[in-house]
């Protein structure tokens, strides 16, 4: 199949993130043409005039109204001109190889959709660095996000994903709820036949413009909308789910255990926070890394945990209605 891609990119008052993805486009080591759709979901900080600024990139630009970024990457798609959609967010830098390594993996072997994992630039800040090591570490995640082994049953994450159009209609693509659009979309392709893969060499830089409370609201509701996918997709249920609630109580049971002077317990997860930073310092060459990144952790885990906990309670022991419960997380 020759792909002819689009880039789509929602965006929501993120215009200066607009300008720096776009200037990592500008220097792409890539010779054929592409096109670029920016959709503007009720931005009140439009990005409109950063678009001028780029006449050299066939960038076209569309404002709707605030429906979400799941819609408005479906309104991007559903106006783009090509067959292979690579859908991006605003606060990614894409280093100069990225197309030509999406069009060499899916040469290599194609699939109708495609994740990418995420890497830290070395201009990233220290917090950025640490949640980035948090969110992809070997000892933390898995390293789900950039494991080869990963790649013949992976699950892509919207920041970096690839959808062949084909897929895309046979889909409608992204439904309402966020955060947790990405994995249903997967799930419904598996549904339909459609094959996935890794493409380890297609990684982006993703910044992650947070704070230390964001981070908390975003693995919360990452671990809030895990049970309602499990109810939606019984077949998607996975033991590894519960870890960051079982890191939660056990880490209350241990400090329990060391006030009545049983020590083994917290001796455990000391070593484990130690490994922690001492790895997160070796790969960042940096030992304040190292130790905020021992904070990523505690702070990824037990918001995760204790929000997946609650969820599993309400949506999947109590059967309660997830709009219902949690309407903060569905645009209608």
């Amino acid at each position: 199949m020759n792909v002819h891609f689009s880039i789509i990119v929602p965006v929501y008052n993120r215009s200066q993130e607009v300008y720096e993805l776009l200037e990592s486009l500008k220097h792409q080591e890539y010779n054929k043409p592409y096109e670029i759709v920016i959709v503007e979901d009720g931005s009140t900080e439009t990005s409109e005039a950063i678009v001028k600024q780029f006449p050299e990139l066939n960038c076209s630009y569309f404002f709707k109204e605030n429906s979400g970024p799941g819609a408005s990457r479906n309104y991007g798609m559903q106006r783009a001109q090509g067959n292979y959609f690579l859908i991006l967010d605003s606060d990614c830098v894409l280093p100069p190889e990225y197309l030509k390594a999406v069009e060499t993996g899916l040469k290599a072997k194609f699939t109708d959709f495609f994740g990418g994992p995420d890497a830290a630039h070395r201009d990233f800040t220290t917090l950025q660095k640490a949640i980035n090591y948090a969110m992809t570490s070997l000892l933390t995640t898995g390293g789900i996000r950039g494991r080869k082994e990963a790649s013949k049953k992976f699950e892509p994450r919207s920041f970096n994903m690839g959808i062949s159009k084909k897929a895309f209609e046979a889909s409608q693509g992204f439904g309402t709820i966020h955060p947790g659009e990405d994995p249903d979309l997967t799930l419904r392709l598996w549904k339909l036949g459609f094959e996935s893969q890794l493409l380890s060499d297609a990684y982006v830089y993703h910044k992650r413009r947070i704070s230390w409370s964001k981070f908390y609201t975003q693995v919360k509701k990452f671990g809030t909308v895990r049970p309602i996918l499990t109810r939606w997709h019984p077949e998607s249920a996975r033991v590894t789910f519960w870890f960051p609630s079982f890191f939660v109580l056990g880490l209350v049971v241990a400090i329990l255990f060391a006030l009545a002077d049983i020590g083994l317990p917290i001796l455990m997860y000391a070593f484990y926070f130690a490994a922690i930073a001492i790895h997160a310092s070796i790969v960042n060459k940096s030992i304040l890394i190292g130790l905020l990144s021992v904070w990523a952790v505690m702070v990824q885990f037990t918001g995760y945990g204790k929000a997946f906990l609650v969820s599993k309670i309400k949506i999947g022991w109590f059967k309660k209605d997830p709009r219902a419960e949690y309407p903060h997380l569905f645009f209608e």
